[in-house]
């Protein structure tokens, strides 16, 4: 039986005050985004799937300290989840606590073809700094950029550079790592120096702008594979591109 491919999308935004309306945008948006989708269970604590007929008011009332629940889907066929933690001010960059957004959704034709447009749904919902869209197995690998080894230090794999932890870059909207589809805030995009309209030909061929003036940037046309070469050299050049991304420019 063969393991179903999936895309982890984060988003990571402002810390949530009080009930501020976000929730139900980021959900609301990822449904306006994928035709057909209804988030409209949730899952109890042994696992099962539970209806939610009155999804938005129970939404509002799970967004607590921070974050909100899991809902879902409820389709096996087709699974697609969401939802959201806090990052603590102590462990987030310039001491700000951050809300993180989670979600989930099947690497098959039906989820790339909506990948993007769901990225920007939840990050523009959310209000969010930056984020990423990234296949579960490449993602693995682009988290060992920061993961400390026994020795202290990361050990990034593959010849990628390794960036600093989360709460040593220096500001919220400086993106932690670089993924396959990047979603960067007009804020993180000014940080970094995105767009040079010579440097980034490359990249603006394959990048949008979203409503609020941000950029959807995809790295590669087909989802980000490691084990392809020429996949592996686009995310090195767009390390090399960007060295404020992971606390990696010196000041």
């Amino acid at each position: 039986m063969t393991t179903r491919k999936k895309l982890g999308i984060i988003v990571y935004a402002p810390a949530l005050v009080g009930n501020d309306g976000r929730t139900l945008a980021i959900v609301q948006g990822m449904e306006r985004a994928l035709p057909g989708l209804r988030m409209e269970w949730g899952v109890s604590e042994d696992g099962r799937l539970i209806a939610l007929p009155q999804r938005d008011t129970w939404l509002i009332e799970g967004t607590k300290d921070g974050a909100f629940p899991l809902v879902c889907n409820g389709d096996e066929s087709f699974p697609v989840t969401v939802y959201g933690v806090q990052t603590s001010a102590r462990h987030a960059p310039g001491s700000q606590p951050l809300l993180d957004v989670h979600a989930k959704l099947p690497l098959d034709a039906v989820g790339l073809a909506a990948a993007a447009d769901v990225l920007d749904a939840m990050a523009e919902g959310a209000r969010a700094l930056w984020g990423h869209a990234t296949p579960d197995r490449a993602a693995l690998d682009i988290a060992n950029q920061t993961a400390p080894t026994l020795e202290g230090p990361p050990s990034p794999p593959r010849g990628l550079p390794a960036l600093k932890l989360f709460e040593h870059i220096r500001a919220p909207e400086i993106p932690y790592y670089l993924g396959w589809l990047n979603y960067w805030s007009e804020a993180a995009a000014r940080a970094i120096g995105f767009p040079d309209p010579v440097r980034d030909a490359e990249l603006l061929s394959r990048s949008r702008r979203t409503a609020t003036g941000g950029w959807v940037v995809r790295l590669t046309d087909a989802p980000l594979d490691l084990d392809n070469p020429a996949h592996l050299d686009a995310l090195k050049r767009a390390y090399e591109r960007f060295p404020e991304i992971g606390g990696r420019s010196t000041p």
